[in-house]
């Protein structure tokens, strides 16, 4: 075992109405006392509105860390009362990690689903609508409260109180916090860029944002991956 976490929570949704959104969104999960199947692309039952740019096989489980909310209510103390589980449309609420301690590629053992670290969550509109403000988007790029999304290695239930524990850790220099400030743009050498684009377990649509930003620095040039 390299690190232990718990899944407090396991949340899913179907898509609804939200205002300021074109599209209808599951955004709002509600909490189920399992055990529910975790395929590959997702928890049973659960269901994005926008299969665009969120689900499928890289995005099929949203962890969020428990101790995450407390930065957000002490940022938007006007808004404190909304930034709780179920707040960032997780599917998972888990205990005793977060983003410094949870790595790209992390291999992890939820209940009897082996499930792996893709990616990270980027803030989008959906967000700022369901939050009531697009001054969260800023502040989860520059904050790195974005938790993680898993790919299912290996299909499986997966119960509240069950385990959210790395079993395997193919880039142990590589964790989530160091990451999202290059995500951000706001560091990553040209090196850092390369090295992230062959990390292990890394999604694929991640893979083709680092070459671009790659190519640019090369170029002259730099932006966020935002």
């Amino acid at each position: 075992m390299i690190a232990r976490g718990r899944i407090a929570q396991l949340r899913i949704g179907t898509p609804q109405p939200l205002s300021g959104t074109k599209h209808d969104s599951a955004y709002w999960r509600l909490p189920v006392a399992g055990p529910v199947h975790a395929g590959l692309l997702g928890l049973a039952g659960d269901r994005v509105g926008n299969p665009k740019v969120h689900g499928g096989l890289e995005k099929a489980i949203y962890a969020y860390p428990a101790s995450g909310y407390a930065g957000w209510q002490a940022e938007f103390p006007d808004r404190a009362a909304q930034f709780g589980p179920g707040a960032m449309g997780e599917n998972l609420v888990v205990e005793g990690l977060d983003e410094a301690s949870v790595h790209l590629g992390d291999v992890i053992r939820c209940g009897t689903a082996t499930c792996q670290v893709a990616q990270i969550r980027e803030p989008c509109s959906t967000f700022a609508a369901a939050m009531g403000t697009a001054r969260v988007v800023k502040a989860m790029a520059k904050s790195g409260r974005c938790g993680w999304y898993l790919r299912v290695l290996e299909p499986g239930l997966i119960t509240p109180g069950d385990g959210h524990d790395v079993i395997e850790r193919p880039n142990p220099a590589w964790p989530i916090a160091r990451f999202t400030p290059i995500a951000a743009g706001s560091s990553g050498s040209q090196a850092d860029l390369a090295e992230l684009a062959a990390l292990p377990g890394l999604s694929d649509y991640w893979r083709v944002k680092l070459a671009r930003r790659l190519d640019q620095q090369r170029a002259g040039g730099a932006h966020s991956l935002f």
